[in-house]
């Protein structure tokens, strides 16, 4: 039998922590998070001085008592969050000896846990080059198990290339949110789809996080000797000699490659972070990710 995707143990660490989006928060239902905008929660934000109309419950008899002015108090307006959760399921996320399709539904479950803890709402989509299977918007703690199972039952085939993926609009979230990519970005469209899709979440309003999930041996192969090197999405094969030479290419154009991605992400204001799957789930939780600002 499969293990759960988290540990009981770790759900209440998770309660304890919010995520944190990169814009103010105008949802339409009210929830539990800050906006930054005035409105009905519990928590008192500033006076100012009554006028007609007010509502007379927010009228501060203390402050009229000391000043003889009449005021009324203002509270946060806290709104829910909208979380969509894209998690690339093509056939080079079935690789490594921590799978990294299976640290990524981890991963995607941590966040969606916290989301639905704190009354945001949750949607989630599987994609290869297309959206595979949707998970309709969810909300509340008693969905977590709808999410999980939806995680779950994700199964790795296909190609990937999240420009095709991401460009129709049913592929986008419907409001303006918080977008979760989780994917090795091995992908058929290179750096360039990469961009076309965020650029499509972009103007779809979204405050965007591309969590990167690579195996240790993606980062730096230990590999010698003659090889046949197969692609796991497409089926070709090629002969190679590895040599030293050769690794430090592969090195080098690994930097490259992220870094491209990285200085794209940077210029709009898109959180990037990368996650071997060698880390430990609650480091790459409690440390990688709140570490960049993503967690509070």
């Amino acid at each position: 039998m499969n293990q759960p995707l988290l540990p009981p143990s770790l759900l209440p660490r998770l309660e304890r922590l919010s995520l944190n989006s990169g814009r103010q928060v105008r949802g339409t239902a009210q929830g539990k998070r800050r906006s930054g905008r005035l409105g009905a929660s519990q928590e008192f934000a500033d006076y100012r001085e009554y006028t007609p109309g007010d509502d007379i419950r927010r009228f501060d008899w203390g402050v009229y008592r000391r000043t003889g002015r009449p005021f009324v108090r203002q509270y946060w307006d806290e709104q829910e969050l909208m979380v969509s959760l894209y998690l690339d399921v093509s056939a080079s996320m079935d690789f490594g000896e921590e799978n990294k399709l299976r640290y990524a539904k981890r991963l995607a479950a941590a966040v969606g846990y916290m989301a639905l803890a704190a009354d945001d709402r949750v949607a989630g989509a599987v994609f290869t080059d297309a959206i595979r299977q949707k998970l309709p918007v969810i909300r509340g703690k008693a969905s977590v198990l709808r999410l999980f199972r939806f995680l779950e039952e994700a199964v790795p085939s296909g190609v990937g290339n999240i420009r095709t993926a991401l460009s129709t609009p049913a592929s986008l979230p419907v409001r303006p949110g918080m977008a979760w990519i989780f994917s090795d970005l091995w992908l058929e469209d290179g750096v360039d789809g990469l961009k076309d899709a965020l650029s499509y979440l972009l103007a779809a309003g979204q405050d965007i996080v591309l969590v990167q999930i690579v195996s240790p041996a993606e980062i730096k192969p230990a590999f010698s000797g003659d090889l046949r090197l197969v692609d796991s999405e497409l089926g070709t094969g090629k002969e190679l000699a590895i040599s030293g030479r050769v690794l430090e290419s592969y090195a080098a154009e690994w930097k490259d490659y992220t870094g491209r991605i990285s200085a794209f992400c940077l210029e709009r204001g898109i959180r990037y972070v990368v996650i071997p799957t060698d880390l430990p789930l609650e480091k790459g939780i409690f440390q990688t990710l709140r570490t960049a600002g993503l967690l509070g």
